[in-house]
């Protein structure tokens, strides 16, 4: 009986209940990162055992619906919101399915973009400088678009005058795939970590459907006011909206309030220092750490939104995790969240 009681409990029977509750813990610990000289990533985990793939699309399409509704409205609405300006102040009475159709083509290029991140993984993920980018154009985008509803002003023009092309709106709206919030971050991660392309599918098109009301709402939003005296305020708005996408973009690009380091030093040992992810920025914002001795930044989440995922030596970290740095010399290291818009330094002395 001591025998068999031990082989259900062991490697070859099924796990005990205790066994359920320590993998459950374990997956809350910061995950191990390494970067080494070249900015290349190793991630040192466990490997969790296979499920079911359909119930595994089924629990990440419910996952990324609930992070769409409750992470990932504000953020996106305010990165990617800005594009709906493309489609305002029209004078026809189309601007509802316009709407739609920018829904639609969201729909369709993250459903597109979760199946590659799970099939390929991270090798048709776009680098931080890319999407740095990206940002920038985007922004300038909406300032153009912003520009135009002032000058517009109130609808005066016949319906026939001012039709759109019909595949304007759902290529805006593809084109949010290029211009990730933060939570959309987190969510090709774990499209990258599912190693399946129908999984992959499956959470990021939850995460667009969790979002879907946000946009429709603000679309409505921006189609009311575009009609009134109001849409010059919107523009200015807008316009505001803009500046603050380019400066982000600029400061995950490293292009402003970046310090090069000068020197390089050399040394034993080894050093390990804790930063915490909160939705109001990384705290401490700025830390201290002895140059030419290799450090661990032990990355802890506290509260789920942009600083979830960090960019670090070129590459990005979902959080948790722990983030193995080699020696680095005398100056400082810059490290901003997913979208540029909060950062931390870490001063090498």
């Amino acid at each position: 009986m001591p025998r068999a009681v031990r082989r259900r409990d062991g490697a070859g029977g099924a796990p005990g209940r205790h066994h359920g509750r320590l993998r459950a813990a374990r997956r809350d610990e910061p995950r191990p990162v390494r970067l080494d000289r070249g900015g290349r990533q190793e991630r040192v985990s466990g490997q969790h055992g296979a499920r079911p793939l359909s119930a595994q699309a089924a629990a990440l399409l419910a996952g990324g619906v609930a992070a769409g509704l409750v992470a990932g409205t504000a953020t996106c609405t305010a990165t990617q919101g800005g594009l709906l300006m493309g489609l305002t102040g029209r004078c026809h009475g189309r601007d509802p399915a316009l709407v739609g159709w920018f829904l639609a083509g969201r729909l369709a290029s993250y459903t597109a973009m979760g199946a590659l991140l799970g099939l390929l993984g991270s090798a048709v993920k776009l680098p931080p400088q890319a999407r740095a980018a990206l940002l920038v154009v985007a922004g300038a985008t909406v300032i153009v678009y912003a520009v135009r509803l002032m000058r517009r002003g109130r609808c005066a023009a016949p319906a026939s005058a001012e039709a759109p092309s019909r595949y304007r709106a759902p290529l805006l709206g593809a084109a949010t795939i290029l211009v990730p919030c933060g939570v959309t971050l987190g969510m090709e991660m774990i499209a990258i970590s599912s190693g399946s392309p129908v999984a992959g599918a499956a959470v990021m098109a939850g995460f667009v459907a969790g979002t879907a009301p946000a946009f429709a709402l603000l679309g409505y939003v921006l189609r009311r006011i575009s009609r009134t005296r109001l849409a010059r305020l919107a523009g200015v708005v807008a316009v505001a909206a803009g500046l603050w996408t380019v400066g982000s973009g600029l400061s995950l690009a490293g292009w402003i309030g970046g310090t090069p380091p000068p020197s390089t030093v050399s040394g034993p040992g080894k050093q390990t220092v804790t930063v915490w992810a909160t939705r109001d920025g990384y705290r401490p914002a700025m830390v201290t750490a002895r140059a030419g001795v290799p450090v661990e930044v032990v990355f802890k989440l506290v509260d789920q939104g942009c600083t979830g995922t960090v960019t670090i030596g070129g590459r990005d970290v979902a959080l948790p995790a722990t983030v193995r740095l080699p020696p680095q010399p005398r100056g400082s290291l810059r490290y901003v969240c997913g979208m540029g818009m909060y950062s931390g330094i870490i001063n090498f002395s």
